[in-house]
């Protein structure tokens, strides 16, 4: 078994570290907001630290799960961030949706305090945490991912490594690409079977079964039916996310045009206090224009 940090427990990152708990390692906790540490380890035992660096001494592994690119700079760099206090040889593992660019520059630090970085940011939301069934795309040195992985498959039902550093998380941007305009199409076909007054279960039946079916389908269907949208990934993370996409793409020349269509409609829900909403909640601002 191993010694561990995990720094950031939000709706993800408290049941991973959960998980590592579960499967046997000595599990220390950090969250900017303490009485999450506190609450933590009053469920799953461990100990919490006030500091990412007082986390991350003694570790071998270190997994992060925070908001954005910030959040992740604030928690390795500085005095008080994790690369300070990890001794050489030990891996840092990002589960941050974060741009390609920094998780470069960070690979870069910690190659410079002999630490390894494995950028692996995840996906399967809440529910694929909760149940240790997350899918986790990797990228960084082929040593350090091969370490890593046994501590991440506490917590995944796939990990896999797509390249160097940056390319976990690439390949997470092409899995919110994918997403946005599946969950746009799946809220256009719902929306216009309720406007042409058919039984939407029942069409979800016959077509789900066939090359219009998705995970989203299957998974969203029935609470976008019932117009509910209280879990699931939140249009604000979901808008974060596009954001880098369509930034990477101004920069590899990439052409994204119904990603930046879907990024604006999110905006429109956003602007009906949907916010917090699932990112399924698309069909809530089809909707909207009709006064429904």
């Amino acid at each position: 078994m191993a010694t561990v940090a995990f720094l950031g427990l939000g709706v993800m990152g408290f049941p991973m570290a959960g998980h590592l708990a579960a499967a046997g390692h000595q599990v220390t906790v950090y969250n900017r907001t303490a009485a999450k540490a506190e609450a933590w380890v009053a469920e799953h035992g461990g100990t919490a630290a006030a500091m990412p660096r007082a986390a991350a001494e003694g570790a071998e592994f270190v997994m992060a799960c925070v908001g954005n690119d910030d959040d992740l700079r604030s928690i390795c760099l500085g005095e008080d961030g994790a690369l300070a206090g990890m001794a050489a040889g030990a891996v840092f593992v990002d589960h941050t949706t974060v741009s390609a660019a920094v998780t470069r520059e960070l690979f870069d630090a910690a190659n410079g305090v002999q630490v390894s970085f494995v950028d692996a940011p995840v996906s399967g939301g809440q529910a694929g945490a909760e149940n240790g069934q997350l899918v986790i795309m990797c990228g960084g040195d082929q040593g350090a991912y091969d370490r890593a992985e046994p501590m991440m498959a506490a917590y995944a039902k796939l990990c896999k490594r797509l390249g160097g550093s940056g390319a976990g998380q690439l390949t997470k941007m092409v899995n919110q690409i994918c997403i946005a305009g599946l969950v746009q199409g799946l809220s256009e076909g719902l929306h216009f079977a309720e406007k042409a007054g058919l039984d939407g279960r029942a069409v979800i039946e016959v077509i789900g079964g066939g090359a219009a079916g998705s995970w989203q389908m299957v998974n969203r269907y029935e609470t976008m039916l019932d117009d509910e949208f209280d879990h699931g990934f939140a249009v604000d993370w979901m808008r974060k996310d596009l954001g880098i996409c369509l930034a990477t793409a101004n920069e590899n020349g990439a052409s994204l045009p119904v990603t930046a269509l879907v990024d604006q409609f999110y905006k429109e829900v956003q602007k009906i206090g949907g916010g917090r909403w699932d990112t399924s909640s698309l069909i809530k601002r089809l909707r909207a224009l009709d006064g429904a």
